[in-house]
Protein backbone atom coordinates (compact mmCIF):
# COMPACT_ATOMS: atom_id res chain seq x y z
CA UNK A 1 0.00 0.00 0.00
CA UNK A 2 1.24 3.64 -0.70
CA UNK A 3 2.57 5.69 2.38
CA UNK A 4 0.50 8.57 2.39
CA UNK A 5 0.04 11.52 5.01
CA UNK A 6 -1.78 14.56 4.20
CA UNK A 7 -0.87 18.24 6.17
CA UNK A 8 -3.33 20.90 6.04
CA UNK A 9 -1.11 23.98 7.43
CA UNK A 10 -3.02 27.23 8.17
CA UNK A 11 -1.45 30.45 6.95
CA UNK A 12 -1.67 34.08 8.65
CA UNK A 13 -2.16 35.75 5.30
CA UNK A 14 -5.67 35.30 3.23
CA UNK A 15 -5.05 38.78 0.92
CA UNK A 16 -1.85 39.02 -0.73
CA UNK A 17 -1.89 36.70 -3.54
CA UNK A 18 1.81 36.85 -4.46
CA UNK A 19 2.19 36.12 -0.73
CA UNK A 20 0.23 33.11 -0.97
CA UNK A 21 1.84 31.65 -4.10
CA UNK A 22 5.40 31.89 -3.12
CA UNK A 23 4.35 29.77 0.31
CA UNK A 24 2.72 27.03 -2.55
CA UNK A 25 5.72 27.83 -4.72
CA UNK A 26 7.41 25.94 -2.16
CA UNK A 27 5.59 23.32 -1.03
CA UNK A 28 5.24 22.18 -5.02
CA UNK A 29 9.33 22.13 -5.43
CA UNK A 30 9.44 19.13 -3.43
CA UNK A 31 8.97 15.81 -5.39
CA UNK A 32 6.24 13.30 -4.29
CA UNK A 33 4.12 16.09 -3.12
CA UNK A 34 0.52 17.09 -4.60
CA UNK A 35 -1.21 20.20 -3.63
CA UNK A 36 -4.79 19.70 -3.56
CA UNK A 37 -5.88 22.52 -2.04
CA UNK A 38 -5.47 26.10 -1.74
CA UNK A 39 -8.38 28.23 0.27
CA UNK A 40 -7.64 31.75 1.36
CA UNK A 41 -10.04 33.60 3.44
CA UNK A 42 -9.74 37.74 3.26
CA UNK A 43 -12.41 38.37 6.62
CA UNK A 44 -10.12 35.47 8.51
CA UNK A 45 -6.87 36.73 6.64
CA UNK A 46 -5.85 33.37 6.53
CA UNK A 47 -5.04 30.46 4.04
CA UNK A 48 -6.12 26.78 4.52
CA UNK A 49 -3.84 24.65 1.96
CA UNK A 50 -4.00 21.17 1.64
CA UNK A 51 -1.37 18.84 0.29
CA UNK A 52 -0.57 14.94 0.28
CA UNK A 53 2.15 12.70 -0.48
CA UNK A 54 4.47 10.19 0.85
CA UNK A 55 5.66 10.95 4.84
CA UNK A 56 9.31 12.23 4.38
CA UNK A 57 8.73 14.55 1.42
CA UNK A 58 5.59 15.95 3.41
CA UNK A 59 8.15 16.90 6.10
CA UNK A 60 10.11 18.51 3.59
CA UNK A 61 7.17 20.34 1.73
CA UNK A 62 6.16 21.27 5.84
CA UNK A 63 9.42 22.90 6.94
CA UNK A 64 9.96 24.52 3.25
CA UNK A 65 6.43 26.32 3.50
CA UNK A 66 7.11 27.05 7.24
CA UNK A 67 10.40 28.67 6.40
CA UNK A 68 8.78 30.58 3.52
CA UNK A 69 5.77 32.13 5.72
CA UNK A 70 8.04 33.36 8.26
CA UNK A 71 10.12 35.23 5.65
CA UNK A 72 7.24 36.98 4.25
CA UNK A 73 4.19 37.19 6.87
CA UNK A 74 5.21 39.57 9.57
CA UNK A 75 2.56 39.40 12.72
CA UNK A 76 2.87 42.67 14.13
CA UNK A 77 0.65 43.43 11.52
CA UNK A 78 -1.76 40.73 11.02
CA UNK A 79 -5.55 41.37 11.69
CA UNK A 80 -8.21 38.60 11.01
CA UNK A 81 -11.61 37.67 12.42
CA UNK A 82 -9.70 34.23 13.00
CA UNK A 83 -7.93 32.97 16.24
CA UNK A 84 -3.86 32.94 15.73
CA UNK A 85 -0.99 32.94 17.23
CA UNK A 86 2.02 32.85 14.59
CA UNK A 87 2.66 33.14 10.58
CA UNK A 88 2.41 29.24 9.95
CA UNK A 89 -0.51 29.10 12.88
CA UNK A 90 -1.00 25.66 13.01
CA UNK A 91 0.38 22.10 10.98
CA UNK A 92 -1.58 19.27 11.72
CA UNK A 93 -0.89 15.74 9.93
CA UNK A 94 -3.04 13.51 9.27
CA UNK A 95 -2.53 9.72 8.36
CA UNK A 96 -4.11 8.93 4.93
CA UNK A 97 -2.62 5.22 4.01
CA UNK A 98 0.00 3.28 5.08
CA UNK A 99 0.84 5.29 8.00
CA UNK A 100 -0.42 4.78 11.85
CA UNK A 101 -1.30 7.45 13.98
CA UNK A 102 1.79 6.26 16.19
CA UNK A 103 4.13 6.66 13.13
CA UNK A 104 2.51 9.97 12.33
CA UNK A 105 3.66 11.10 15.96
CA UNK A 106 6.75 10.69 15.38
CA UNK A 107 6.92 12.71 12.28
CA UNK A 108 5.26 15.76 14.04
CA UNK A 109 7.67 15.18 16.33
CA UNK A 110 10.60 15.22 13.77
CA UNK A 111 9.16 18.43 12.19
CA UNK A 112 8.63 20.33 15.45
CA UNK A 113 12.33 19.67 16.25
CA UNK A 114 13.15 20.99 12.69
CA UNK A 115 11.19 24.16 12.70
CA UNK A 116 11.99 24.87 16.34
CA UNK A 117 16.21 24.40 15.75
CA UNK A 118 16.56 25.85 12.54
CA UNK A 119 13.99 28.75 12.39
CA UNK A 120 13.82 29.88 15.76
CA UNK A 121 10.35 29.13 16.30
CA UNK A 122 8.54 28.20 19.11
CA UNK A 123 6.41 25.36 18.43
CA UNK A 124 4.06 23.48 20.50
CA UNK A 125 2.76 19.69 19.98
CA UNK A 126 -0.69 18.95 20.09
CA UNK A 127 -3.20 16.53 19.47
CA UNK A 128 -2.28 12.61 19.69
CA UNK A 129 1.51 14.30 19.37
CA UNK A 130 0.80 16.10 22.54
CA UNK A 131 3.64 16.21 24.83
CA UNK A 132 0.99 17.08 28.48
CA UNK A 133 -2.45 16.08 28.07
CA UNK A 134 -3.32 19.50 28.67
CA UNK A 135 -2.14 20.48 25.55
CA UNK A 136 -3.97 18.31 23.14
CA UNK A 137 -6.18 20.99 22.73
CA UNK A 138 -5.41 23.48 19.84
CA UNK A 139 -7.58 26.12 21.81
CA UNK A 140 -6.05 26.31 25.09
CA UNK A 141 -2.24 26.15 23.30
CA UNK A 142 -3.85 29.28 20.98
CA UNK A 143 -5.57 30.94 24.03
CA UNK A 144 -4.53 35.07 24.57
CA UNK A 145 -3.18 34.41 20.47
CA UNK A 146 -0.47 36.27 19.32
CA UNK A 147 -1.23 39.69 21.24
CA UNK A 148 -1.25 37.62 24.43
CA UNK A 149 2.10 34.80 23.98
CA UNK A 150 4.68 37.68 24.83
CA UNK A 151 3.72 37.16 28.28
CA UNK A 152 2.46 33.23 28.31
CA UNK A 153 5.30 31.86 26.69
CA UNK A 154 7.41 32.74 29.94
CA UNK A 155 5.51 30.55 31.85
CA UNK A 156 6.66 27.70 32.84
CA UNK A 157 3.67 25.46 31.68
CA UNK A 158 3.96 27.27 28.27
CA UNK A 159 7.27 26.80 27.63
CA UNK A 160 7.26 25.36 23.72
CA UNK A 161 8.26 22.02 23.19
CA UNK A 162 10.66 22.45 20.47
CA UNK A 163 12.17 26.17 19.72
CA UNK A 164 13.40 29.34 22.00
CA UNK A 165 11.17 29.96 25.07
CA UNK A 166 11.55 33.61 23.80
CA UNK A 167 8.27 35.10 22.05
CA UNK A 168 9.24 35.38 17.84
CA UNK A 169 7.61 38.86 17.30
CA UNK A 170 7.59 38.56 13.62
CA UNK A 171 6.21 35.09 13.50
CA UNK A 172 4.88 34.43 16.55
CA UNK A 173 4.59 30.74 17.45
CA UNK A 174 3.50 27.23 15.52
CA UNK A 175 1.35 24.22 16.69
CA UNK A 176 2.68 21.14 15.12
CA UNK A 177 0.57 17.86 15.40
CA UNK A 178 -1.17 14.87 14.53
CA UNK A 179 -4.83 14.00 14.56
CA UNK A 180 -7.75 12.44 12.35
CA UNK A 181 -9.56 13.78 9.85
CA UNK A 182 -10.88 17.14 10.18
CA UNK A 183 -13.30 18.98 8.36
CA UNK A 184 -13.91 22.74 8.65
CA UNK A 185 -17.17 23.40 8.29
CA UNK A 186 -19.60 26.57 8.59
CA UNK A 187 -23.05 27.11 8.23
CA UNK A 188 -24.74 30.40 6.71
CA UNK A 189 -27.18 32.29 8.55
CA UNK A 190 -29.99 34.88 7.58
CA UNK A 191 -28.55 37.13 10.04
CA UNK A 192 -25.81 39.40 11.02
CA UNK A 193 -25.86 39.04 14.57
CA UNK A 194 -22.54 37.43 15.91
CA UNK A 195 -24.73 37.36 19.52
CA UNK A 196 -27.48 34.57 17.42
CA UNK A 197 -24.76 32.80 15.43
CA UNK A 198 -22.88 31.94 18.73
CA UNK A 199 -26.22 30.73 20.70
CA UNK A 200 -26.57 28.40 17.53
CA UNK A 201 -22.86 27.64 18.00
CA UNK A 202 -23.22 26.95 21.28
CA UNK A 203 -26.30 24.70 21.12
CA UNK A 204 -24.37 22.54 18.40
CA UNK A 205 -20.87 22.12 19.73
CA UNK A 206 -20.06 19.29 22.16
CA UNK A 207 -18.73 21.97 24.49
CA UNK A 208 -21.80 23.51 24.93
CA UNK A 209 -22.43 26.57 27.37
CA UNK A 210 -21.57 27.45 30.18
CA UNK A 211 -24.56 26.67 32.38
CA UNK A 212 -26.31 29.78 34.39
CA UNK A 213 -28.96 30.29 37.19
CA UNK A 214 -32.30 32.40 36.86
CA UNK A 215 -30.75 35.24 37.59
CA UNK A 216 -28.23 34.65 35.12
CA UNK A 217 -25.22 34.03 37.29
CA UNK A 218 -22.86 31.14 36.78
CA UNK A 219 -23.68 27.76 38.14
CA UNK A 220 -20.65 25.97 39.31
CA UNK A 221 -19.76 22.64 41.45
CA UNK A 222 -18.54 22.63 44.99
CA UNK A 223 -14.91 22.99 43.60
CA UNK A 224 -15.71 26.52 41.76
CA UNK A 225 -15.72 24.99 38.81
CA UNK A 226 -18.13 26.74 35.82
CA UNK A 227 -20.78 23.67 35.24
CA UNK A 228 -21.37 23.63 31.36
CA UNK A 229 -24.69 22.58 29.36
CA UNK A 230 -23.60 20.24 26.85
CA UNK A 231 -24.20 20.60 23.35
CA UNK A 232 -25.72 18.27 20.42
CA UNK A 233 -22.93 17.03 18.35
CA UNK A 234 -20.12 14.67 19.74
CA UNK A 235 -16.48 15.63 18.51
CA UNK A 236 -17.81 19.37 17.42
CA UNK A 237 -15.97 22.74 17.88
CA UNK A 238 -17.63 25.57 17.15
CA UNK A 239 -18.01 29.64 17.36
CA UNK A 240 -20.11 32.72 15.72
CA UNK A 241 -18.88 34.78 13.55
CA UNK A 242 -19.48 37.87 11.34
CA UNK A 243 -17.53 37.27 7.83
CA UNK A 244 -18.28 40.70 6.04
CA UNK A 245 -16.71 39.56 3.20
CA UNK A 246 -20.48 38.05 2.52
CA UNK A 247 -22.12 40.22 4.62
CA UNK A 248 -23.27 37.36 7.13
CA UNK A 249 -22.98 35.70 10.22
CA UNK A 250 -21.30 32.28 10.30
CA UNK A 251 -21.99 29.24 12.66
CA UNK A 252 -17.83 28.11 12.01
CA UNK A 253 -17.41 24.83 13.28
CA UNK A 254 -14.24 22.11 13.34
CA UNK A 255 -15.91 18.51 12.95
CA UNK A 256 -12.95 16.21 14.42
CA UNK A 257 -14.77 12.64 14.34
CA UNK A 258 -17.39 12.44 11.40
CA UNK A 259 -17.92 8.86 12.45
CA UNK A 260 -19.70 10.39 15.88
CA UNK A 261 -21.15 13.64 14.39
CA UNK A 262 -20.96 13.42 10.46
CA UNK A 263 -21.31 16.70 8.05
CA UNK A 264 -25.16 16.45 7.37
CA UNK A 265 -25.76 15.99 11.30
CA UNK A 266 -24.00 19.10 12.13
CA UNK A 267 -25.86 20.81 9.48
CA UNK A 268 -29.44 19.81 10.68
CA UNK A 269 -28.40 20.48 13.99
CA UNK A 270 -27.54 23.89 13.48
CA UNK A 271 -30.65 24.24 10.76
CA UNK A 272 -32.92 23.09 14.01
CA UNK A 273 -30.99 25.67 16.47
CA UNK A 274 -31.78 28.44 14.11
CA UNK A 275 -35.40 27.78 13.64
CA UNK A 276 -35.80 27.74 17.39
CA UNK A 277 -34.33 31.03 17.33
CA UNK A 278 -36.26 32.68 14.22
CA UNK A 279 -33.21 32.10 12.31
CA UNK A 280 -32.98 30.46 9.35
CA UNK A 281 -29.89 28.18 7.91
CA UNK A 282 -29.40 29.58 4.29
CA UNK A 283 -26.67 27.41 3.12
CA UNK A 284 -23.18 25.88 4.01
CA UNK A 285 -19.38 26.78 3.64
CA UNK A 286 -16.38 23.90 3.42
CA UNK A 287 -13.16 25.20 4.33
CA UNK A 288 -10.51 22.92 2.43
CA UNK A 289 -11.12 19.03 1.26
CA UNK A 290 -13.60 16.21 2.33
CA UNK A 291 -13.28 12.80 2.59
CA UNK A 292 -15.69 11.55 -0.57
CA UNK A 293 -17.71 9.12 2.03
CA UNK A 294 -18.98 11.95 4.15
CA UNK A 295 -20.28 13.44 0.67
CA UNK A 296 -22.38 10.41 0.12
CA UNK A 297 -23.33 9.93 3.51
CA UNK A 298 -24.87 13.26 3.19
CA UNK A 299 -26.15 12.28 -0.36
CA UNK A 300 -27.69 9.79 0.95
CA UNK A 301 -29.40 11.00 4.06
CA UNK A 302 -31.25 13.72 2.05
CA UNK A 303 -32.73 11.18 -0.33
CA UNK A 304 -33.65 8.95 2.42
CA UNK A 305 -35.91 12.41 3.62
CA UNK A 306 -37.23 12.84 0.48
CA UNK A 307 -38.59 8.63 0.42
CA UNK A 308 -36.18 8.31 -2.55
CA UNK A 309 -33.94 5.43 -3.51
CA UNK A 310 -30.15 5.81 -2.67
CA UNK A 311 -29.33 3.49 -5.52
CA UNK A 312 -28.44 6.34 -7.91
CA UNK A 313 -24.87 7.00 -9.94
CA UNK A 314 -22.32 8.55 -7.18
CA UNK A 315 -21.97 12.02 -8.80
CA UNK A 316 -26.41 12.17 -8.21
CA UNK A 317 -25.57 11.81 -4.26
CA UNK A 318 -23.27 14.01 -4.57
CA UNK A 319 -25.25 16.85 -6.43
CA UNK A 320 -28.06 16.05 -3.88
CA UNK A 321 -25.59 16.63 -0.84
CA UNK A 322 -24.31 19.60 -2.58
CA UNK A 323 -27.94 21.37 -3.08
CA UNK A 324 -29.53 19.96 0.21
CA UNK A 325 -26.43 21.34 2.32
CA UNK A 326 -26.49 25.22 0.62
CA UNK A 327 -22.15 24.19 -0.46
CA UNK A 328 -22.53 26.64 -3.37
CA UNK A 329 -24.22 29.43 -1.83
CA UNK A 330 -21.28 31.73 -1.33
CA UNK A 331 -19.18 30.33 -3.80
CA UNK A 332 -19.21 27.56 -6.62
CA UNK A 333 -18.30 24.16 -5.16
CA UNK A 334 -16.84 21.48 -7.35
CA UNK A 335 -16.72 18.09 -6.23
CA UNK A 336 -13.62 17.56 -8.43
CA UNK A 337 -11.57 20.07 -6.39
CA UNK A 338 -12.92 19.32 -3.25
CA UNK A 339 -12.94 16.02 -2.42
CA UNK A 340 -9.64 14.23 -1.40
CA UNK A 341 -10.57 11.10 -3.72
CA UNK A 342 -10.74 12.70 -6.68
CA UNK A 343 -8.13 14.77 -6.65
CA UNK A 344 -5.95 11.87 -5.73
CA UNK A 345 -6.73 9.99 -9.28
CA UNK A 346 -4.33 10.14 -11.76
CA UNK A 347 -5.45 12.57 -14.44
CA UNK A 348 -5.08 10.69 -17.33
CA UNK A 349 -7.55 9.71 -20.68
CA UNK A 350 -9.48 6.73 -19.95
CA UNK A 351 -12.46 4.71 -22.23
CA UNK A 352 -14.66 5.69 -19.87
CA UNK A 353 -14.66 9.08 -20.48
CA UNK A 354 -14.81 8.66 -23.77
CA UNK A 355 -18.58 9.69 -25.88
CA UNK A 356 -20.25 6.38 -26.71
CA UNK A 357 -19.79 7.13 -30.12
CA UNK A 358 -15.86 7.59 -29.10
CA UNK A 359 -15.62 4.20 -27.75
CA UNK A 360 -17.28 2.46 -30.20
CA UNK A 361 -15.15 4.43 -33.08
CA UNK A 362 -11.91 4.02 -31.05
CA UNK A 363 -13.00 0.14 -30.75
CA UNK A 364 -13.31 -0.40 -34.27
CA UNK A 365 -9.91 1.02 -35.48
CA UNK A 366 -7.01 -0.79 -36.33
CA UNK A 367 -5.40 -0.73 -32.44
CA UNK A 368 -6.06 -3.80 -30.85
CA UNK A 369 -7.16 -2.01 -27.63
CA UNK A 370 -9.72 -1.45 -26.81
CA UNK A 371 -11.02 -5.19 -27.78
CA UNK A 372 -13.39 -8.11 -26.55
CA UNK A 373 -12.30 -7.74 -23.06
CA UNK A 374 -13.08 -4.13 -22.59
CA UNK A 375 -16.39 -4.88 -24.87
CA UNK A 376 -17.38 -7.44 -22.30
CA UNK A 377 -16.83 -5.71 -19.40
CA UNK A 378 -18.51 -2.77 -20.65
CA UNK A 379 -21.22 -5.43 -21.38
CA UNK A 380 -21.50 -6.22 -18.42
CA UNK A 381 -22.20 -2.72 -16.77
CA UNK A 382 -24.82 -2.49 -18.83
CA UNK A 383 -26.72 -5.55 -17.23
CA UNK A 384 -26.05 -4.09 -13.97
CA UNK A 385 -26.88 -0.30 -14.71
CA UNK A 386 -30.42 -1.83 -16.41
CA UNK A 387 -30.96 -3.82 -13.40
CA UNK A 388 -30.59 -0.93 -11.10
CA UNK A 389 -32.85 1.08 -12.88
CA UNK A 390 -35.91 -1.35 -12.26
CA UNK A 391 -35.06 -1.30 -8.85
CA UNK A 392 -34.64 2.84 -8.81
CA UNK A 393 -38.10 2.59 -10.30
CA UNK A 394 -39.85 -0.02 -8.53
CA UNK A 395 -38.40 2.19 -5.63
CA UNK A 396 -40.14 5.46 -6.93
CA UNK A 397 -43.56 3.57 -8.07
CA UNK A 398 -46.64 4.28 -6.32
CA UNK A 399 -48.70 2.42 -3.94
CA UNK A 400 -45.22 0.58 -2.93
CA UNK A 401 -43.87 2.83 -0.55
CA UNK A 402 -43.74 -0.13 2.11
CA UNK A 403 -41.20 -1.46 -0.62
CA UNK A 404 -38.59 1.61 -1.03
CA UNK A 405 -35.84 0.21 1.72
CA UNK A 406 -36.16 -3.44 -0.38
CA UNK A 407 -35.49 -1.85 -3.63
CA UNK A 408 -33.25 0.97 -2.33
CA UNK A 409 -30.99 -1.63 -0.78
CA UNK A 410 -30.76 -3.73 -3.97
CA UNK A 411 -29.89 -0.50 -5.81
CA UNK A 412 -27.28 0.12 -4.30
CA UNK A 413 -26.03 -2.81 -4.80
CA UNK A 414 -26.20 -2.87 -8.37
CA UNK A 415 -24.54 0.53 -8.01
CA UNK A 416 -21.56 -1.19 -6.57
CA UNK A 417 -21.35 -3.62 -9.50
CA UNK A 418 -21.91 -1.22 -12.31
CA UNK A 419 -19.26 1.11 -11.11
CA UNK A 420 -16.71 -2.20 -10.62
CA UNK A 421 -17.56 -3.33 -13.98
CA UNK A 422 -17.11 -0.02 -15.69
CA UNK A 423 -13.31 -0.08 -13.81
CA UNK A 424 -12.66 -2.96 -15.64
CA UNK A 425 -13.36 -2.16 -19.18
CA UNK A 426 -10.20 0.24 -18.44
CA UNK A 427 -8.44 -2.25 -16.19
CA UNK A 428 -8.72 -4.96 -19.07
CA UNK A 429 -7.20 -2.58 -21.52
CA UNK A 430 -4.35 -1.72 -18.94
CA UNK A 431 -3.53 -5.60 -18.52
CA UNK A 432 -3.17 -6.15 -22.55
CA UNK A 433 -0.91 -2.88 -22.86
CA UNK A 434 1.31 -4.80 -20.07
CA UNK A 435 1.47 -7.89 -21.82
CA UNK A 436 2.92 -5.73 -24.89
CA UNK A 437 5.10 -3.73 -23.07
CA UNK A 438 6.77 -6.96 -21.55
CA UNK A 439 6.96 -8.53 -24.94
CA UNK A 440 9.62 -5.28 -26.02
CA UNK A 441 11.85 -6.37 -23.24
CA UNK A 442 14.93 -8.07 -24.33
CA UNK A 443 13.92 -11.81 -25.11
CA UNK A 444 15.24 -14.90 -23.05
CA UNK A 445 15.98 -12.37 -20.22
CA UNK A 446 14.96 -12.54 -16.53
CA UNK A 447 13.39 -9.21 -16.84
CA UNK A 448 11.65 -10.22 -20.09
CA UNK A 449 10.29 -13.93 -18.72
CA UNK A 450 9.32 -12.12 -14.78
CA UNK A 451 7.43 -9.27 -16.85
CA UNK A 452 5.40 -11.64 -19.09
CA UNK A 453 4.67 -14.04 -16.68
CA UNK A 454 3.23 -10.98 -14.53
CA UNK A 455 1.46 -9.25 -17.54
CA UNK A 456 -0.22 -12.65 -18.72
CA UNK A 457 -1.38 -13.45 -15.44
CA UNK A 458 -3.07 -10.07 -14.70
CA UNK A 459 -4.52 -10.52 -18.61
CA UNK A 460 -6.22 -13.23 -17.19
CA UNK A 461 -7.16 -12.17 -13.80
CA UNK A 462 -8.97 -9.22 -14.95
CA UNK A 463 -11.62 -10.86 -17.02
CA UNK A 464 -11.93 -13.56 -14.45
CA UNK A 465 -12.93 -10.86 -12.34
CA UNK A 466 -15.71 -9.27 -14.77
CA UNK A 467 -16.74 -12.88 -14.72
CA UNK A 468 -17.27 -12.99 -11.15
CA UNK A 469 -18.84 -9.13 -11.02
CA UNK A 470 -21.14 -9.94 -14.01
CA UNK A 471 -22.33 -13.14 -12.20
CA UNK A 472 -23.13 -11.03 -9.21
CA UNK A 473 -25.54 -9.18 -11.16
CA UNK A 474 -28.00 -12.11 -11.45
CA UNK A 475 -29.32 -12.03 -8.19
CA UNK A 476 -30.40 -8.38 -8.86
CA UNK A 477 -31.71 -9.23 -12.13
CA UNK A 478 -34.02 -12.44 -10.31
CA UNK A 479 -34.96 -10.10 -7.65
CA UNK A 480 -36.49 -7.62 -10.29
CA UNK A 481 -37.60 -10.63 -12.71
CA UNK A 482 -39.87 -11.70 -9.58
CA UNK A 483 -40.59 -8.29 -7.61
CA UNK A 484 -39.81 -5.31 -9.66
CA UNK A 485 -41.85 -3.21 -11.58
CA UNK A 486 -43.87 -5.11 -13.82
CA UNK A 487 -43.46 -2.49 -16.59
CA UNK A 488 -39.91 -2.68 -16.70
CA UNK A 489 -39.80 -6.60 -17.07
CA UNK A 490 -38.20 -6.33 -20.32
CA UNK A 491 -35.56 -4.10 -19.22
CA UNK A 492 -34.77 -7.15 -16.48
CA UNK A 493 -34.38 -9.74 -19.54
CA UNK A 494 -31.98 -7.46 -21.45
CA UNK A 495 -29.93 -7.08 -18.65
CA UNK A 496 -29.79 -11.11 -17.66
CA UNK A 497 -28.80 -11.34 -21.79
CA UNK A 498 -25.82 -8.77 -21.26
CA UNK A 499 -25.02 -10.22 -17.88
CA UNK A 500 -24.65 -13.82 -20.16
CA UNK A 501 -23.22 -12.01 -22.97
CA UNK A 502 -20.25 -10.58 -20.60
CA UNK A 503 -19.45 -13.11 -18.75
CA UNK A 504 -19.41 -15.39 -22.08
CA UNK A 505 -16.89 -12.70 -23.44
CA UNK A 506 -14.85 -12.61 -20.65
CA UNK A 507 -14.31 -16.67 -20.74
CA UNK A 508 -12.63 -16.39 -24.36
CA UNK A 509 -10.61 -13.65 -23.02
CA UNK A 510 -9.12 -15.95 -20.12
CA UNK A 511 -9.40 -19.16 -22.72
CA UNK A 512 -7.29 -16.98 -25.81
CA UNK A 513 -4.49 -15.72 -22.99
CA UNK A 514 -4.39 -19.19 -20.57
CA UNK A 515 -1.59 -20.85 -22.97
CA UNK A 516 1.17 -18.21 -22.03
CA UNK A 517 0.97 -18.74 -18.78
CA UNK A 518 3.92 -20.86 -17.38
CA UNK A 519 2.50 -21.67 -13.85
CA UNK A 520 0.34 -24.65 -14.89
CA UNK A 521 -1.55 -25.37 -11.09
CA UNK A 522 -2.04 -21.91 -11.28
CA UNK A 523 -3.17 -21.85 -15.01
CA UNK A 524 -5.35 -24.83 -14.38
CA UNK A 525 -7.55 -23.34 -11.55
CA UNK A 526 -8.22 -20.43 -12.96
CA UNK A 527 -9.61 -21.96 -16.39
CA UNK A 528 -11.63 -23.98 -14.26
CA UNK A 529 -12.94 -21.12 -12.53
CA UNK A 530 -13.48 -19.40 -15.74
CA UNK A 531 -15.31 -22.91 -17.02
CA UNK A 532 -18.07 -22.85 -14.07
CA UNK A 533 -19.07 -19.50 -13.95
CA UNK A 534 -19.84 -19.89 -18.04
CA UNK A 535 -22.03 -22.32 -17.17
CA UNK A 536 -23.68 -20.99 -14.22
CA UNK A 537 -23.83 -17.61 -16.38
CA UNK A 538 -26.37 -19.89 -18.76
CA UNK A 539 -28.07 -21.60 -16.45
CA UNK A 540 -28.76 -17.87 -14.62
CA UNK A 541 -29.54 -16.31 -17.76
CA UNK A 542 -32.64 -19.13 -18.55
CA UNK A 543 -33.54 -18.85 -14.92
CA UNK A 544 -34.50 -14.50 -15.60
CA UNK A 545 -35.59 -15.29 -18.82
CA UNK A 546 -38.25 -18.03 -17.44
CA UNK A 547 -39.52 -15.32 -14.79
CA UNK A 548 -39.07 -12.59 -17.68
CA UNK A 549 -41.32 -14.39 -20.10
CA UNK A 550 -43.51 -15.77 -17.68
CA UNK A 551 -44.51 -11.71 -17.28
CA UNK A 552 -44.60 -11.17 -20.64
CA UNK A 553 -48.27 -10.94 -22.21
CA UNK A 554 -47.26 -11.00 -25.85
Amino acid sequence: MRRLIECVPNFSEGNDLSVIGQITNAIESVKDVKLLDVDPGKSTNRTVVTFVGAPEAVMEAAFRAIKKASELIDMRYHKGEHPRMGATDVCPLIPIAGVTMEETVQYAQKLARRVGEELQIPVYLYEYAASEPYRKNLADIRSGEYEGFAEKIKRPEWKPDFGPAVFNEKSGCTAIGARDFLVAYNVNLNTTSVKLANAVAFDVRENGRVKRNARGEIVRDKNGNAQRIPGKCKSVKGIGWFIEEYGIAQVSMNLTNLNLTPLHMAFEACCESAAQRGLRVTGSELVGLIPLKAMLDAGKYFLRKQKRSTGIAEEEIIHIAIKSLGLNELKPFDPRKRIIEYLLEEETPTLLSMSLRAFANETASESPAPGGGSVAAYCAALAAALGTMVANLSAAKKGWEDKLELFSSWAEKGQTLKDRLLKLVDEDTEAFQAVMAAHKLPKNSAEHTTALEQATRKAIEVPLEVMKTAAATFALLKTMAREGNPNSVSDTGVAAVCARSGILGAWLNVRINAPSLQDKKLKSRLLKEAASLARQAQAMEKEVLKLVHEKLTA
